[in-house]
């Protein structure tokens, strides 16, 4: 199999080129691989759907950056039944890997090239691929902020993402939208805090916002939050990060979290949505799953984290 390392320079504290290079010229068995490096935002897709569409043999693309570089190889890859993809987490966010228990597992070369090839879901607005999450809300309001700041003195740079919560609090509180989900509202107010459709457990660096979620049982994970007080937001952080919110009790008048496979959403203009950590400025939209849409790279040692495996058992069983 060829092993094609997609490497976004501008991704991390330092370009991973050098690292990946050396580790694979020095492996034992040789590995037919090759090195791309990305020249702006959405060249790894071009790139990647150029040589599937020119190329009929086996071949594992890696995205070697962060979210976005892997959101921009899954796109590529997608369709094209010769090509799987993995992840080298070199990135300043590796959200989807902690799925997999973090991105240790994926940073050693000689494990990750012979990974196993899993088929899991990825998630479709339009004709646009995502693998580990849609989120909007509150979450949107932060990520927008950040983006706005973060090449400002004293608010911006490792200050933006405190920034951002601090322009949350005073302007995304309460959020105009109607959820659907298969058909069922899940919000018949039309008032959101917060609303996280996931296919990986994980949003914003630490947040474990759908703790079992499965990536290939072909449903979404919904998780959202009916507007609440400033006092009792503070107070719903350590368990949303923790992703102990489904079992607190203080949380469920709050809470809605169900599964399904096609979401729509309904909102005034202007509304924003992170879409695998891109901004999008839609305010109507359906998000649908695609099961087992593209192959995954898993290697040795890399597993889904337990709550998603009880998830599975439990799900198994109401089947029987």
């Amino acid at each position: 199999m060829k092993h094609i390392f997609i490497i976004n320079p501008a991704a991390g504290k330092a370009n991973s080129y050098e690292a990946i290079r050396t580790a694979l010229d020095s492996m034992e068995e040789p590995v037919d691989y090759e090195i791309y490096l990305t020249q702006a935002p959405g060249d790894a897709t071009a790139y990647i759907r150029n040589y599937c569409a020119s190329n009929e043999g086996r071949v594992r693309f890696y995205a070697c950056g962060g979210d976005g570089t892997l959101n921009e190889v899954i796109n590529g890859a997608v369709g094209f039944e010769q090509a799987s993809v993995s992840v080298y987490p070199s990135g300043s966010g590796n959200d989807f890997v902690k799925y997999y228990g973090g991105k240790k597992h994926f940073m050693n070369l000689s494990t990750l090239v012979h990974a196993e090839d899993e088929w899991i879901d990825l998630m479709r607005v339009g004709n646009k691929y995502a693998i580990n999450a849609t989120h909007f809300g509150f979450d949107s309001c932060v990520a927008q902020t950040m983006m706005n700041v973060r090449r400002k003195k004293l608010i911006g740079g490792k200050n933006a993402y405190t920034t951002g919560i601090v322009v949350g609090l005073f302007k995304a509180m309460k959020n105009d939208c109607r959820i659907t989900v298969d058909g069922t509202p899940i919000n018949s107010e039309g008032k959101i805090l917060l609303c996280t459709i996931a296919n990986g457990q994980y949003v914003g660096g630490s947040f474990r916002c759908a703790p079992r979620s499965l990536d290939n049982d072909g449903l979404l994970e919904i998780c959202m939050i009916r507007p609440v007080s400033h006092i009792t937001f503070l107070g719903l952080i350590q368990s949303y990060t923790e992703g102990t919110h489904l079992e607190n009790p203080k949380i469920q008048k709050y809470l809605e979290y169900c599964r399904g496979k096609q979401v729509r959403v309904e909102a005034p203009e202007g509304f924003i949505y992170s879409f695998d950590g891109e901004l999008i400025r839609q305010n109507e939209f359906t998000v649908e799953v695609v099961p087992h849409a593209i192959r995954f790279g898993v290697p040795q040692g890399a597993k889904a984290l337990p709550e998603a495996h009880e998830a599975q058992k439990d799900a198994a069983a109401a089947l029987v």
